[in-house]
């Protein structure tokens, strides 16, 4: 069993900043690559950014050069810090991780960018 807590959200102004946190418990977070995922008001669920077991990571086209993405293995906490944030990155965004064949999600944080 793994449970994640997401936090950081907020409302900024665009070109703003938020740092976004997910701490794990259970599991083997060592071993896990962690995901963050995001979903607007009506809108689909979309992988933004993910981070392997080796700490490489991985960004979608909307976010690249804006976000950066980071793990902290010995504290078991997943970072999403989101720099020059637009009106379209506001959404509720999730940490995401699988586990033994099962997929876990956080709770979520909003995130609003409006001026």
């Amino acid at each position: 069993q793994v449970q994640l807590v997401e936090s950081g959200g907020g409302s900024v102004q665009p070109g703003g900043s938020l740092r976004l946190s997910c701490k794990a418990s259970g599991g083997s977070f060592r071993r896990q690559i962690m995901r963050w995922y995001r979903q607007p008001p009506g809108g689909r669920r979309d992988l933004v950014a993910a981070i392997t077991t080796s700490g490489e990571p991985v960004y979608t086209d909307p976010v690249k050069g804006r976000f950066t993405i980071s793990r902290n293995d010995a504290t078991n906490v997943v970072y999403l810090q989101m720099n020059s944030l637009k009106p379209e990155d506001a959404a509720v965004y999730y940490c995401q991780t699988g586990f033994e064949l099962v997929t876990y999600w956080g709770q979520g944080t909003q995130v609003a960018v409006s001026s």
